[in-house]
């Protein structure tokens, strides 16, 4: 076997920097860590886990700094290095070389919204941003979206925000599906009326820390003082169809606080009964990898700089997908037979009168004869 070299002892350090930058792949850093002990030392030396990770997602130089778990930083302490600057060095790379692998190989989610927060306007309260959440269609005996105010004016757009399910999340898609109305009655021509926007942009980023409670505050600007936006998408076209409609990102996206905006541009279909401009969503779906429970994140004030935790360096289980779809199976079934639910727990007032409501609403009528209903399709 002839003698082996190590290049790097015949190389200075900033071309052997630049060779080991041509490594795009967080693996590479990996294996590369693994030849031998000079060779570790010179990528947490030079911070190459961080240099790739800046790379990939330039929005992570304004991590401040990195903390590990209280376990991890006793174990540290009780080895009694005097060198605290390598300590840090050494906890960096660990970060976010696990971060970089965390980018390539985490499970990817297709539900990656924890809960809605706020819509820019909300026309009634059953017509409630939460439902854009919801699997069916019909949740009761009410078919299920969100819907804005009426305008007159159809430029006028609307917003719809969200929290994801983690503070670090990766998002590489947003599906959207319009409402549908369909018609036909005594007053209407039958047909089918879709309300959907002209188009959509994405923000993404975090709430204000000093904000305490934001659904006690109305939200009509986007850009108001409540959020700040790390990110925002160029306006993706939307087409009237009754489906779920995707909007790829050019890129995959480092949501960093956890909080993703759709905004609706454009209205397209008026109401026959008030003449006015609306946009009504049935269905919000947002596609990524979720970085928790592995990574968390603390946003500093006033500097909106942010401190990168790692909090696990183990990979999260994925979820077999047939115990997804039993979960999922369950939930609908909880939904379809809320009525019987409701009457086995002895709710049988509260069912007959909610029933009434919706019968009364097919039979009053004005002195004119126009229909008192909900603006959409009663269910």
């Amino acid at each position: 076997m002839g003698t082996q070299l190590d290049f790097l002892s015949y190389l200075n350090d900033e071309m052997s920097v630049k060779i080991f930058t041509c490594l795009d792949d967080p693996s590479d850093i990996a294996r590369v860590s693994c030849v031998s002990h000079s060779w570790r030392n010179f990528v947490i030396a030079n911070g190459l886990a961080k240099h790739l990770c800046l790379r990939m997602f330039p929005q992570l130089s304004r991590v401040d700094h990195v903390v590990e778990p209280a376990s991890m930083a006793e174990s540290l302490v009780a080895v009694g290095s005097s060198n605290m600057e390598w300590e840090t060095l050494k906890k960096e790379h660990r970060a976010y070389a696990f971060l970089a692998q965390g980018f390539m190989s985490f499970p990817e989610e297709e539900k990656c919204i924890s809960e809605a927060i706020i819509a820019s306007s909300t026309d009634n309260p059953w017509e409630s941003i939460d439902n854009t959440l919801e699997k069916n269609d019909i949740l009761g005996v009410r078919t299920s979206y969100w819907s804005s105010k009426g305008y007159s004016n159809p430029v006028v757009p609307e917003t719809l925000t969200y929290k994801l399910v983690a503070d670090l999340c990766l998002v590489t898609e947003v599906r959207i599906k319009p409402y549908k109305e369909n018609l036909g009655s005594a007053y209407f021509e039958h047909g089918v009326h879709i309300y959907s926007a002209k188009s959509v942009r994405f923000r993404m980023g975090h709430l204000k820390t000093y904000i305490d409670n934001l659904m006690d505050e109305s939200c009509p600007d986007s850009h108001g003082d409540k959020f700040v936006w790390t990110y925002t998408s160029l306006e993706f076209p939307m087409v009237q169809e009754d489906c779920l409609q995707s909007f790829k990102l050019p890129a995959p996206v480092l949501c960093i606080g956890g909080i993703l905006q759709i905004e609706l541009c454009g209205r397209v279909q008026r109401n026959q009964i008030d003449d006015l401009f609306y946009i009504c969503v049935a269905h919000v779906q947002v596609v990524g990898r979720p970085l928790s429970p592995a990574f968390g994140v603390e946003i500093l004030e006033p500097s909106e700089n942010f401190v990168l935790k790692a909090l696990s360096y183990t990979q999260p289980r994925t979820v077999p997908q047939e115990t997804r779809r039993a979960a999922e199976r369950w939930h609908r079934w909880l939904i379809d037979n809320q009525p019987i639910i409701n009457i086995m727990r002895g709710n049988v007032v509260d069912l007959v009168e909610y029933k009434w409501e919706v019968e009364d609403s097919y039979e009053e009528s004005d002195e004119d004869g126009n229909e008192e209903s909900d603006k959409l399709n009663l269910p």
